[in-house]
């Protein structure tokens, strides 16, 4: 067997070796070219938007007005109107999400059928925004006018689409992070004496809780920079208005309503406001970075 066994391991070819050798260097090439892409984009979008930055500084956060006539531009509702429909989105997907996950990864369905829910709730993630829009025009925003003060666009019906559109990548990110946590502690848990779902509870989900971060992260990175659903939406007011049912804007569909008739200072305010939602979603993903790292190391 000694014999059969050093047959089997046999040394790595010249042409193998070199095929290594080759990836390697091709991955990290890759990995440098994607670094310098995202630094140029920043170079490229800060270097448009200094005009601005030169015109308003820090107090184009802090205004509120928008008037191209008078050149007075200022995005304090669309950095409020990005943050607060992300977070209602995320109150309302993240317990569906992760419930959706816990239900899809426990054997409550024959295999068969719950691979086809998990295929649906993962296609949801591949329709188009613009038909997520069109479905809030024509469906949501009618039902929601029945039953809620709601009289037209509004930061409501734009934070319920974007919690619809995030919903498949915190469940599915979920799911994958509760089923790869090792079956010997859920065995362990019941031996000990626990239910079912205080294993679930207790055990699996802060087992699994790094990857449930990083998809709730993850999420909340695409809802800030969701587009043309928002724009659809939202109602493009560009105010301060904390009721849900009044209209709002967000730094995305401020620069796609503005940026084709832009002009002047105006393209550089445009691109001020990119670089600021730039720097919103970077401060998430580092933060999100930051919470898998040491949840982790727990």
């Amino acid at each position: 067997m000694n014999i059969d066994y050093q047959k089997k391991i046999q040394p790595r070819s010249a042409k193998e070796r070199s095929l290594d050798i080759i990836f390697y260097w091709a991955a990290k090439v890759f990995a440098i070219a994607i670094a310098v892409v995202l630094v140029m984009i920043t170079i490229l979008v800060a270097l448009r938007a200094f005009p601005a930055i030169r015109e308003f500084g820090l107090g184009f956060l802090t205004t509120s007005s928008w008037n191209p006539v008078r050149s007075q531009y200022g995005i304090l509702p669309a950095i409020y109107g990005t943050i607060a429909s992300s977070f209602i989105a995320l109150l309302i997907s993240v317990p569906i999400g992760l419930g959706t996950a816990i239900f899809l990864s426990e054997d409550y369905f024959p295999p068969a059928i719950q691979r086809t829910i998990v295929f649906l709730v993962e296609l949801l993630a591949a329709v188009p925004s613009v038909v997520y829009g069109l479905w809030g025009i024509f469906v949501l925003i009618p039902f929601l006018k029945e039953i809620t003060p709601l009289r037209g666009p509004g930061m409501l019906p734009a934070a319920l689409i974007l919690s619809v559109m995030i919903l498949p990548t915190i469940a599915a990110i979920s799911r994958d992070a509760i089923i790869n946590v090792p079956s010997g502690l859920r065995q362990a848990a019941v031996g000990l004496g626990a239910t079912r779902w205080e294993a679930i509870l207790k055990i699996v989900l802060p087992a699994a809780s790094s990857g449930i971060i990083g998809g709730i992260m993850l999420a909340l990175g695409r809802a800030l920079g969701e587009t043309m659903a928002v724009t659809m939406l939202i109602g493009n007011a560009n105010k301060v208005d904390f009721s849900v049912f009044a209209p709002s804007n967000t730094v995305s569909s401020l620069l796609a309503n503005q940026f084709a008739e832009a002009s002047g200072l105006q393209v550089a305010a445009l691109m001020y406001a990119a670089l600021i939602l730039f720097a919103i979603t970077l401060a998430v993903n580092v933060l999100a970075q930051l919470l898998v790292t040491r949840l982790q190391k727990i």
